[in-house]
């Protein structure tokens, strides 16, 4: 059997995985991103994650088909170069030439959310739809945009970058340079952060997620505030109405626009369906602009979850990437 590798680069962890030919993620191997830093140690360290998937699996470099990586930012498939990404400080790198320096196989580059739409549209949550958006919460906020059956990457290859979309005027800067843009307030990372900020102002200290993270702000994670939620404390209940407030603000923006047949939530906290989805729906229901027709925008979690980047970025070889 021969396999492909899949790389999802985010802003706090590198991710690769070992795929097969039916599309079977297989193996997975990680290590951290450790922004900013040269793109020559970024490419080191993909590098070094591709040689431990074929030695962890006792495979040779003859068994791999290709290594495609998904980048956070904008990335020039033509070219092979990362050409912007600011979470990870960098401007123009030619990553795919670094790569191939390195390892033995074939490379293919992609905007990491459109690896991860790529992967939901194929065998996941898009399967059957023509028009998909699928949007990822993590340190940021990213996109993948399929538009008649094909990925929209834009006259710069900056399509999809939704997370700097500005849903607050004159609100919190961004990595980007422009205030109150949607990942400042909507991400993973910023539901996080909001719950911390809640805990300080907390004086009496009887949020039930003082309990839940051993009384460690810097422990809270999401299962914590969902958890907290589940179990009826309203303080982490206000602070994530307040997170689906910003969130929905976004999602219809996106709706208004796109009118996708299927928008899918992809990252790890979209599996609190009955905390975060069913809300989120709800209030997408009532403030979208095409509320009242017969036909809408359905709006569903990912099925690969956090996998999703991994297979989008090992099926670019197979599927259309360039």
């Amino acid at each position: 059997m021969r396999y492909t590798i899949g790389i999802d680069m985010g802003g706090t962890n590198i991710a690769a995985g070992l795929v097969d030919e039916n599309g079977v993620l297989v193996s997975t191997v990680s290590k951290k991103t450790c922004p900013p830093r040269p793109a020559e140690a970024y490419a080191k360290d993909m590098a070094e994650l591709g040689r431990e998937l074929v030695e962890k699996n006792s495979l040779s470099w003859e068994d791999i088909l290709w290594l495609g990586a998904g980048l956070p930012g904008t990335v020039n498939v033509q070219k092979g170069a990362l050409e912007y990404a600011n979470n990870l400080g960098i401007v123009y790198a030619p990553l795919k030439e670094m790569l191939q320096e390195l390892l033995p196989c074939r490379i293919y580059l992609e905007n990491d959310g459109n690896a991860a739409a790529w992967a939901e549209y194929l065998y996941g949550a898009g399967r059957g739809s023509r028009d998909f958006l699928m949007v990822t919460l993590g340190t940021g906020i990213g996109a993948g945009i399929i538009a008649d059956g094909k990925i929209s990457r834009g006259v710069n290859y900056a399509a999809g970058e939704v997370g700097h979309m500005t849903i607050k005027f004159d609100g919190e800067v961004c990595s980007c340079g422009r205030r109150g843009c949607f990942e400042q307030y909507a991400s993973a990372s910023a539901l996080v952060r909001q719950a911390k900020a809640m805990m300080k102002n907390d004086r009496k200290k009887d949020s039930l997620l003082w309990q839940l993270c051993s009384g460690k702000p810097e422990a809270v994670e999401g299962k914590q505030i969902f958890r907290a939620v589940r179990e009826g404390d309203e303080k982490t209940r206000q602070v994530l109405d307040q997170y689906i407030e910003y969130l929905e603000c976004g999602i219809t923006n996106l709706i208004n626009i796109f009118q996708p047949d299927i928008l899918c939530i992809g990252g790890g906290i979209s599996r609190a369906q009955d905390c975060l989805l069913e809300p989120l729906k709800e209030l997408c229901a009532e403030h979208v602009y095409s509320r009242d027709s017969q036909v809408q925008t359905k709006i569903v979690p990912a099925r690969f979850y956090n996998e999703a980047g991994i297979l989008g970025a090992a099926l670019l070889g197979r599927e259309g990437g360039i």
